[in-house]
């Protein structure tokens, strides 16, 4: 820097007027000296000899400031290309050392995930920015020593649910950090297709309403994923559970299906191309510390819009199954909006989808509620005691009807789920995400 203004100092110099004021001189016409003689002067005879002298002098002078000028004008090109050399230089020498910089911090961060044998880092940053988004299509590989380390060897005590095919842990990675493992035990093609599935589903997949995959991990024939923890656990137990639905009050139902259909709406209007979930029930809704809902489970999940028998497997859980998937194959979105209409009953009634009313004889909530849910001096009376009488009479009757037409055998009888969404929002107090006003505030917290 002091050599560029070393450098700067000549420039500025030469370009001020008191020094750049030679370059025009001109001369000066003769003047009368009062030291020189005249022409009365009796050593000068001849007038020549008197006008002689003074062009000599002028022209000396006017030699002496054009040498100056070319000595200026060559210090001006040198300075000139001396500065442009060294700005070159610098501005190279810049480049090299950020390029330089960034092998070195890119080195640092490899040997930091060395020294903890996973790449802990995308997990824990994953898991910090689940609420601003995160980023898509990071999916992290976790090494299974890792899992091991977080639930005790899968320690039967960590245990906090249990599937078709496998078992979830509670794992503690870090005093602040804590996930759920899930462990696929089940070999075979099935396994490994929802495995497959699942992941390249919620790679592609971020949403406040889906739960989020924080990474994977394959060890053998098994295979283990790896999510955010929810800490209030599944929809099923709160409703079917110990405590039989006492933990869930009116408004904080009308939220749970507030964000169920959130999620839906995003899989099904937002994602391209759209998402079917095909497995949507109370046990895949997720809550987490606030009661917020998550859609989880995307094993069975397909995208691309409509699909029939002939490309791809009849899947599902009984009670949840719309009736022209049941018979003819056909799948479309209005097979998550009946299986949704049912997880509404269940908010309802507090009842599971099937229910075994005899020996050898079951019979599922749809069937046995649709005759009442449309009678209003029955419906009081099938709502689930624990929240019965603690709701508006208006409201409980508009849920009604939009479980009703959400379980339509026809499939273009049920609404979208968009409309099912904004159906909701008036329904929820505005803490809970709606824009319903509440005047008594004892009515939003837990029973």
């Amino acid at each position: 820097m002091k050599l560029l203004v070393l450098l700067l100092i000549p420039i500025w110099v030469f370009s001020v007027p008191s020094f750049s004021a030679p370059l025009d001189v001109k001369p000066d016409p003769p003047a009368a000296d009062p030291v020189l003689p005249t022409e009365r002067d009796p050593f000068f005879k001849n007038s020549s000899d008197l006008i002689a002298h003074p062009p000599e002098v002028a022209k000396v002078k006017v030699v002496h400031h054009q040498d100056l000028n070319k000595k200026i004008l060559i210090a001006l090109v040198v300075s000139s290309s001396l500065l442009g050399g060294i700005l070159l230089l610098l501005l190279w020498f810049s480049i090299y050392r950020f390029k330089k910089l960034r092998k070195c911090n890119a080195k640092n961060d490899q040997n930091s995930d060395a020294a903890k044998s996973i790449s802990f880092g995308p997990i824990l940053d994953k898991f910090s920015s689940l609420k601003l988004g995160g980023k898509k299509g990071s999916i992290a590989a976790i090494e299974y020593n890792l899992l091991v380390a977080a639930t005790n060897n899968f320690d039967e005590a960590n245990i906090i649910g249990e599937g078709g095919l496998g078992r979830v842990y509670k794992a503690h990675f870090d005093e602040n950090f804590h996930a759920a493992v899930k462990k696929i035990y089940a070999g075979g093609q099935e396994a490994e297709r929802e495995f497959e599935n699942e992941v390249e589903s919620l790679s592609k997949i971020q949403h406040q309403n889906v739960v989020s995959l924080l990474g994977y991990c394959i060890q053998g024939e098994a295979r283990f994923l790896v999510y955010e923890m929810m800490e209030n656990g599944s929809l099923e137990f709160h409703l079917h559970g110990p405590s039989h639905g006492s933990t869930l009050n009116w408004h904080l139902r009308m939220k749970i299906a507030l964000d169920v259909a959130r999620g839906l709406e995003y899989l099904h209007e937002r994602c391209n191309p759209p998402v079917i979930h095909r497995d949507l029930k109370s046990s895949n809704i997720l809550l987490d510390s606030n009661f917020n809902a998550k859609l989880s489970d995307f094993g069975l999940a397909i995208t691309g819009g409509n699909s029939n028998k002939s490309n791809i497997k009849l899947s599902g859980t009984l009670g949840y199954v719309a009736p022209e998937y049941l018979l003819d194959g056909k799948l479309t979105d209005k097979s998550d909006v009946y299986a949704y209409g049912v997880v509404l009953l269940e908010l309802l009634m507090g009842r599971k989808p099937v229910e075994r009313v005899a020996e050898a004889q079951c019979q599922s909530i749809v069937t046995w509620a649709m005759p009442q849910l449309t009678d209003r001096s029955k419906l009081p009376n099938i709502v689930d005691p624990a929240i019965r009488n603690t709701m508006d009479l208006k409201h409980l009757y508009q849920v009604a009807a939009i479980a009703v037409l959400c379980v339509q055998p026809e499939p273009s009888y049920r609404p979208l789920i968009t409309d099912v969404l904004h159906s909701f929002i008036p329904l929820v107090p505005v803490d809970l995400g709606g824009s319903l006003k509440v005047t008594d505030s004892t009515q939003l917290t837990c029973a």
